[in-house]
């Protein structure tokens, strides 16, 4: 019998379901291998945007048994999910704030943890706070297009040659000044956001960009994404934040040890 690693809060964004980018197959691997008390779904889970501009067709079955395995969490574990909603799925806003069994829709909310609080958002709340220009505008739609095309012809090349996989299309972003300003301008944008809140950190997504770093006092957070890093973020039974890459450790066994108490509140 396959043991599954037991992490207490493990936080995805960024999957985008609905369109062809999106490493599906991956990531329900890895909630297949774990259990947790707490699923933090951080945004941009489904890409409503996708599938308004593409249809219903886009949406395949591997998208479906994401969710299926997520059920079967909630029922053979007791995992509680928090959906937040993102910028591609904010058809959510309709619903949030909802509690419904175990899920939990919500905008943003605040994590409290050993004594710490973190704000929770997916993050998209920058773009409409900055001055800045965002390098994906200036990059383009079709640009990007491109990198995540780029990324998977890179990958199924090194796959048959029996290397793990590497996300090129981040190798290239990080060599480009503006992607790179515009994730600094991101980080210390949602690190005072958190500060103004009166919290100990902020938990986010939305530039696909995994971090776990402080700004002085703030912890800052960030899950990266399922369509270019393979990320996750992972709290342990000490409250320890780890980023978790799917080739790299993310399905390493672990102990399964007491739940901790957390409390889970919407923010104001």
């Amino acid at each position: 019998m396959h043991l599954r690693t037991y992490y207490p809060t493990v936080v995805l964004s960024d999957i985008h379901l609905g369109t062809q980018h999106s490493k599906t197959e991956e990531v329900t691997h890895f909630l297949k291998s774990i259990n947790c008390d707490r699923l933090i779904l951080n945004g941009d889970i489904i890409d409503g945007w996708h599938l308004q501009k593409s249809g219903l067709g886009k949406w395949k079955a591997k998208h479906t048994d994401f969710f299926k395995v997520i059920m079967k969490m909630m029922e053979n574990f007791g995992t509680q999910v928090i959906y937040v909603r993102g910028n591609h799925d904010d058809f959510l806003d309709n619903l949030a704030p909802l509690n419904f069994y175990n899920i939990r829709i919500v905008k943003d909310c605040i994590y409290e943890s050993h004594g710490r609080r973190y704000y929770v958002t997916h993050g998209d709340i920058f773009d409409t706070v900055t001055t800045q220009m965002k390098w994906l505008a200036k990059l383009g739609d079709t640009g990007y297009t491109f990198l995540l095309w780029l990324n998977k012809v890179y990958n199924l090349r090194r796959m048959k040659q029996g290397k793990p996989y590497y996300s090129l299309s981040q190798s290239i972003k990080n060599r480009v000044k503006t992607a790179v300003s515009y994730i600094s301008d991101f980080e210390k944008e949602l690190v005072g956001l958190a500060r103004a809140k009166k919290c100990d950190g902020v938990i986010c997504g939305h530039i696909h960009h995994p971090a776990n770093t402080f700004y002085e006092d703030i912890h800052y957070l960030n899950s990266g994404d399922w369509v270019e890093t393979l990320s996750a973020l992972t709290e342990d039974e000490d409250g320890n934040w780890t980023i978790r890459y799917f080739d790299s450790g993310l399905l390493k066994e672990d102990n399964h040890k007491e739940k901790q108490t957390i409390s889970i509140t919407i923010a104001s």
